[in-house]
């Protein structure tokens, strides 16, 4: 089944933000928030994470992105 889109809420990306401190990785993020890893990839874009800092990734920052 394919999965349908879903828009992230700002409790989402606290909980991406959360688990990007504790060294998830954006596939184990993906997977437990049943979203696809692309998803994930844009968001960490959106907050501040590239370069593959997971730990600079901002809820906050990528709140106000959108």
């Amino acid at each position: 089944m394919a999965r349908k889109y879903k828009r992230l809420s700002y409790e989402d990306r606290k909980t991406i933000e959360e688990m990007c401190r504790n060294g998830k990785k954006a596939d184990e993020i993906a997977a437990a928030m049943d979203v696809h890893r692309a998803t994930i990839y844009h968001e960490l874009q959106r907050g501040g994470a590239g370069g593959g800092n997971r730990q600079q990734y901002s809820a906050d920052m990528a709140q106000r992105a959108i």
